[in-house]
């Protein structure tokens, strides 16, 4: 009798304060999100209804070639191909480099190959010798290290001699596939506002249609090209570089540092100390490039990690660099720190796995605690619909798309503690796998590899996690007197379907 006295004075002195205390912190948080969503879709709105499209804000005029001159009136461009074992995909991001309309004597092509196997290292060298046959500058360079991954690539690449005849850098991933006319869209914004250090396109993805994994990850991404880069690059003409699909200004770059690889998102390194120097950004919705998205489980995860781990180190990193920033307004730092980095790319991981997956499930133990309705319905339902509308096509599978994201904001936490902390996978680079089976054209045949058991495929965190939000679905089914075990039910199940790894191809 004792011991129950004391378990329930701990319960009703201790737990219950604690965990009303922390349900007070994660509804302050739910309108910290709440409010950044709506302000980035009002920009967008206003974008939409006034037509405020670049080519009005910048000045833009297509490029024409002198009937004397030639082509000499067109700026040096370099387009850098990084790669790495990239043997489904490398032909065809080599060809599309290769196609881009541009006089030839203006452009040089930069294919930086890591590949560590021979035989596609031989493959990729005969591609580059096919088509300087046909008059096309490709080089390929390779280095003896993996040194700091991309970045190292990156920065080795703007050591060669010739790179110092550009004035601009397009950067394409090995699975990114430019239209012809990319650089005649892009690169008049950088000769005509010599204020512009970057043009980034967006993207578009071939094999969206894949599975549904890959439907819903087209989702999260059109959203955020539609809200986070279309906001940022309309109200405060900076966001963060995607590294790929862009176009920057080789001066701008150079002031700024160029390349570091202290992080995994050496993109996003580069952008915000270019930004921190006064330059703008522009992206431009209306300018595609095709890309690959993973439709592997196992690879979704590792990028997942690699895009949240990153962001929080180099939040780490910059903090006070940002603060003691001499060349931009307060605003401009006040917007980098608060809504680039901590609301975007912290707290909002955060928020949704603990409120979400572990807050709402333990709320059913908890009765005297009352979560108020806005907070899991109608809060929940405006940043979804917000979401939903960047793209059509795929609002019926909104549901699906809250319950996985749900699932994938477990490993997003996971990333961002580590990163904010340091730990030991922080700068861990796994190289997301392309498969290039959903591109138009296939050149090479495709390496089978073994199917893995069930045993195998089985990941403990997310069955740990959907077994404890199973027990909390069935404990309010029976002793709860409202509907939560539905979406509990739901949310268990999501998660155990990916534990055993039954999503992606």
């Amino acid at each position: 009798m004792e011991t129950m006295w004391w378990l329930r004075q701990t319960r009703s002195l201790l737990i219950v304060p604690v965990f009303k205390c922390l349900v007070a912190i994660c509804l302050v948080i739910s309108l910290l999100v709440f409010v950044e969503s709506v302000y980035m879709n009002i920009v967008v709105l206003y974008v939409k209804l006034l037509k405020r499209k670049p080519e009005k804000t910048y000045k833009w005029e297509a490029m024409q070639e002198d009937i004397e001159q030639g082509g000499q009136n067109f700026p040096m461009v370099l387009v850098q191909i990084p790669m790495y074992n990239e043997r489904e995909v490398f032909q065809l991001s080599i060809g599309a480099a290769c196609r881009l309309i541009w006089p030839l004597d203006r452009l040089i092509v930069q294919v930086l190959d890591d590949s560590t196997d021979p035989t596609i290292m031989e493959m990729v060298s005969m591609e580059c010798a096919q088509w300087a046959s046909k008059g096309i500058n490709i080089k390929c360079e390779r280095r003896d290290n993996r040194n700091g991954y991309k970045a190292g690539a990156l920065k080795q690449g703007m050591r060669h001699s010739y790179v110092k005849q550009c004035n601009y850098i397009a950067i394409f991933d090995a699975d990114f596939q430019p239209e012809p006319d990319y650089l005649q869209r892009t690169v008049p914004f950088l000769i005509h506002n010599p204020e512009l250090a970057l043009v980034q396109a967006r993207w578009k993805f071939v094999n969206a249609s894949k599975c549904l994994m890959t439907r819903m990850q087209e989702m999260s991404l059109n959203y955020h090209f539609m809200a986070e880069q279309e906001s940022g690059s309309t109200r405060h003409a900076f966001f963060g570089f995607n590294g790929t699909a862009g176009v920057w200004r080789l001066a701008a770059m150079e002031e700024a540092g160029g390349w570091k690889d202290r992080t995994t998102v050496e993109d996003m390194d580069l952008a915000v100390r270019v930004g921190l120097h006064g330059w703008k950004f522009v992206f431009v919705n209306d300018i595609t490039v095709k890309s690959e998205l993973p439709s592997q489980f196992k690879a979704f995860r590792f990028q997942q990690h690699r895009w949240s781990c990153g962001p929080a180190n180099l939040f780490r990193k910059m903090t006070m660099e940002i603060i003691h920033n001499k060349r931009v307004m307060i605003w401009k730092k006040l917007y980098v720190i608060y809504s680039f980095f901590f609301v975007r790319k912290i707290i909002v991981h955060f928020f949704t796995f603990f409120f979400y997956c572990v807050i709402l499930p333990t709320s059913v133990f908890f009765s005297e605690v009352n979560i108020p309705t806005w907070s899991t319905i109608y809060l929940p339902f405006m940043i979804t619909f917000f979401n939903a509308i960047a793209t059509p096509r795929s609002f019926y599978l909104v549901v699906f798309w809250v319950l996985f994201e749900n699932v994938m904001a477990m490993h997003r936490t996971k990333g961002t503690f580590i990163g904010l902390l340091e730990g030991g996978r922080v700068n861990e680079w796994v190289v997301t796998e392309k498969l290039g089976d959903a591109l138009e054209t296939k050149l090479l045949p495709q390496v089978k590899k073994p199917r893995n058991g069930i045993l195998e495929r089985v990941n403990t965190k997310e069955m740990m996690v959907g077994i404890y939000i199973l027990c909390c679905a069935c404990y309010d089914f029976a002793y709860g007197n409202t509907l939560l075990y539905i979406y509990l039910s739901m949310q268990a199940l999501a998660f155990i379907i990916c534990g055993f790894g039954f999503v992606g191809t």
